[in-house]
């Protein structure tokens, strides 16, 4: 019995006790705006993106994400921008971000009307940086900047 608490425990630990892995999507238009997605949970506006499922990976998560969130598909991969980690970048639990340019084609549709309340591309200049939830503020000036960070 003993032995089996430990595994329970361990279990726990590993599920608690470590953060989560999510990614953000910095879909990117053909005319070069980027889209973003207003939340329902705070109102701000941020990239599209979310946890990666058990069984996912990288890119196929940035591809359901975006589809749920936009209702846009990816064309191509663009580069890595950076994995965020540090514990507080989420207010909700500690995950680790992984963001991805990717370049997109297709309709604004929001597929998951709880987690969205609006759809929008924004040129570069016009983007809310002050709106901007979690820290996509920090992404996208990465992005703009070509930069890779490990933060």
């Amino acid at each position: 019995m003993q032995q089996l608490w430990r595994y329970l425990q361990s279990a726990l630990g590993v599920i608690f006790r470590h953060p989560i892995t999510g990614t953000s999507v910095i879909p990117v238009l053909p005319d070069g705006n980027i889209v973003l997605i207003r939340r329902s949970d705070n109102g701000l506006w941020s990239l599209p993106g979310g946890i990666v499922n058990w069984g996912e990976d990288i890119p196929t998560s940035l591809e359901r994400e975006l589809e749920e969130e936009t209702g846009l598909k990816i064309v191509s991969m663009g580069r890595l921008v950076g994995v965020y980690s540090s514990p507080n970048r989420d207010p909700r639990f500690h995950s680790i971000c992984v963001a991805v340019e990717v370049n997109v084609s297709g309709s604004f549709e929001v597929q998951d009307k709880l987690e969205v309340l609006d759809i929008r591309a924004f040129t570069p200049g016009d983007i809310p940086k002050d709106e901007l939830s979690h820290d996509h503020r920090q992404q996208l000036q990465d992005y703009f900047s070509g930069a890779t960070r490990l933060a």
